[in-house]
């Protein structure tokens, strides 16, 4: 089994696409405004995002993308206006994160862990 896609809610896909384009997404359906589904740069993993009427409640949705130079796509997101509420910090779990929110208030962490993605030294069998 091998994961194929996400798909997150937006209340405007529209904005909601330029955004995820300005991450770096590739766009492969245009249903706008209703729906826009993107592939990922490296891999195999599609984003798609849907038009709701009202955003789940709760802490809602968290993206990851990992990406092998996350302090250079930082820096060059930052020189494109995405704010992002933490700067790339190394955590405990031995992955490099930084955070930020999408316009829905999506959290996204874009990340590096290297062979610590899925295989940190706690890995159970």
């Amino acid at each position: 089994m091998d994961l194929n896609q996400v798909t997150i809610p937006s209340l405007n896909v529209v904005k909601a696409t330029e955004f995820y384009k300005t991450l770096g997404l590739h766009l492969i359906v245009d249903a706008l405004p209703r729906y826009v589904r993107f592939e990922c740069p490296n891999g195999n993993s599609t984003l798609s995002i849907h038009k709701v009427n009202e955003l789940p409640k709760g802490s809602g949705i968290t993206i990851y993308f990992e990406d092998k130079h996350l302090d250079e796509l930082v820096k060059n997101l930052q020189q494109k206006g995405i704010e992002f509420t933490e700067t790339p910090e190394d955590k405990t779990w031995l992955w490099r994160e930084a955070h930020l929110y999408d316009l829905d208030g999506n959290k996204i962490i874009l990340y590096h862990a290297g062979k610590h993605r899925k295989n940190p030294p706690w890995r159970i069998g």
